[in-house]
């Protein structure tokens, strides 16, 4: 019973300290440069750590170290992945895009091109990957949840999800970037700090001699050697082998696609300062993909394969948290069940925090995109609707959002997030790229882009054995998986590239030279941008 009373109060504790910090800022947030940038006032270091907070998501803490605990080496393909991604993102698409944008990926290709068609997809394409990522989310903060109440209630995991939609929503109506913001730093210092205790602790058990702990991890798997090669999970078949190279093409190329990490750039004063902040991301996130190293390889070593692995009934995304509980003193302990609290209040804010950024990013671009944009484009729109409009949109993305959870439980969360990446990296990431890049690019090559990336990925996806065909789908008891592969970012990514040069050279749309050149001198230097942020 003290264990419960010390885990709630932990979890109440985060929850309420990040209530307040979302009032603090509510009071800030007077304008819609407020409520989508955050006034456009936060430093390099400051974004950089907001990113580190958005991106390390409850898919990291707990999805990536569950995928190493039962995968060994091919899980920890995952945290390379994610990290190498940063490199694309930092060289093609930080700088570039702040320069060249104000508050939303469409604000770039909107620029050169028809407003309403290309606005309304790029609006389309953000609300789809966000509520693909958001899905990893809640699932995670259902399973935390069960696990530190010591229920294995279905009811309970589904009010959890529920409680979690209504909590983001708060955050982004309230507080707006600048509470997210906030929010995300709080939580991103939290895990750095949460996760290297873990890891100086599991590091101890084996004197620090990482040897001993990857001996032991490799024997306790139950699969010797093979724990620490290559193809335990990816090297069977030929499938297998090119589903891996899909799920890598995915993570590189999707995190310069994701919506709710494009709009963080658009909160700092310079485009030397979205520089700054992507150096800062890099360097968090990069401590921490090694820190899920030790993490994943020490649950392997220290709990029950029963505890972690799918096949034999354990739960893989409690991974972190268990191996918590472990070298604080195991089951029952005082000193586990404060590391657990811990662990899991951390996580929990992880959650807190990465689902209000991606609630914010797609409830934005229906207002300032779909609205603002679309559907009031020959009026006047006061800064007051269009807040009022986002405001509606996060209620509304909220809701399908929890709908769509409470289903999707059983998937594992790092896995749902590389299917985020993958609809990110084929809708999304192209038309970034050919609009920054090429002249001739236009109107239906960035809808055919955005469109044909987004069917081809989502439909891929449903005829994958992610939605049917296994015990572990989505739809375990019936059987429509007629694509082989788990992550479709092989296929969809050239589809993406494909069907945005066709559109552009098929169109008779005259290139719009000059406007192409004013965005690239705008995107290289920096020139006029803050002029053009002001209309």
């Amino acid at each position: 019973m003290d264990t419960q009373v010390l885990t709630t109060s932990l979890f109440l504790l985060v929850v309420a300290f990040t209530i307040g910090i979302t009032f603090w800022a509510s009071r800030q947030t007077k304008s819609a440069a407020d409520f989508y940038s955050g006034g456009r006032s936060f430093s390099g270091f400051q974004n950089g750590l907001a990113i580190g907070g958005d991106y390390m998501s409850a898919a990291s803490f707990l999805g990536i170290s569950g995928a190493i605990a039962v995968y060994g080496y091919d899980g920890f393909l995952y945290s390379i992945g994610f990290l190498v991604a940063w490199l694309v993102a930092l060289l093609l698409v930080a700088e570039m895009l702040r320069n060249a944008g104000r508050y939303t990926m469409a604000d770039q290709l909107a620029f050169r091109m028809s407003q309403r068609p290309v606005r309304t997809a790029a609006s389309i394409s953000t609300v789809v990957v966000s509520i693909f990522y958001l899905l990893a989310q809640m699932v995670g903060a259902g399973s935390l949840v069960a696990l530190l109440l010591g229920v294995d209630s279905q009811t309970i995991k589904n009010l959890t999800i529920v409680g979690v939609g209504v909590l983001m929503i708060f955050y982004v109506v309230v507080g707006g970037m600048k509470g997210t913001t906030y929010v995300q730093i709080v939580k991103a210092v939290l895990l750095m700090i949460g996760s290297a205790l873990i890891v100086v602790l599991v590091l101890a058990k084996f004197n620090f001699n990482l040897s001993d702990l990857l001996g032991t991890a490799a024997d306790n798997s139950g699969k010797g050697e093979a724990f620490l090669q290559p193809g335990l999970q990816y090297g069977a078949t030929l499938t297998s082998q090119i589903d891996f190279l899909s799920l890598g093409l995915a993570l590189v190329l999707g995190t310069a696609g994701l919506p709710h990490i494009l709009i963080r750039f658009y909160t700092v004063p310079t485009a030397q300062d979205a520089r700054k902040s992507v150096l800062w991301a890099i360097g968090l996130i990069g401590v921490f993909y090694l820190m899920t190293l030790v993490l994943g390889f020490g649950a392997a070593a220290l709990l029950d394969r029963s505890a972690v692995d799918p096949l034999e009934g354990g739960n893989q995304n409690l991974a972190s948290p268990l191996l918590a509980e472990a070298v604080g003193g195991g089951d029952g302990s005082t000193g586990g069940a404060i590391l657990l609290a811990l662990i899991a209040a951390v996580a929990f804010a992880t959650i807190l925090a990465v689902v209000a950024g991606l609630t914010l990013a797609s409830s934005s671009s229906v207002a300032h995109d779909l609205y603002k944009g679309v559907i009031k484009k020959d009026q006047p729109v006061s800064e007051h609707d269009e807040v009022r409009v986002a405001r509606i949109a996060a209620f509304v993305i909220g809701a399908v959002a929890i709908a769509l959870s409470i289903p999707a439980q059983r998937l594992n969360i790092a896995f749902l997030v590389a299917l985020a990446f993958a609809v990110a990296a084929s809708a999304n990431l192209p038309s970034i790229i050919f609009n920054m890049f090429w002249k001739r690019f236009n109107t239906r090559g960035a809808t055919w882009s955005i469109y044909g990336g987004l069917i081809a990925a989502v439909g891929l996806v449903f005829f994958s054995p992610v939605m049917s065909g296994l015990p572990t789908s989505l739809f375990p008891d019936s059987d429509w998986a007629v694509f082989p592969l788990n992550n479709p970012g092989i296929v969809s990514i050239p589809i993406g590239f494909l069907l945005g040069y066709i559109g552009a050279v098929t169109s008779k749309e005259p290139a719009a030279e000059d406007r192409f050149t004013e965005l690239e001198v705008r995107a290289l230097t920096g020139a006029g941008a803050e002029e053009a942020s002001q209309h």
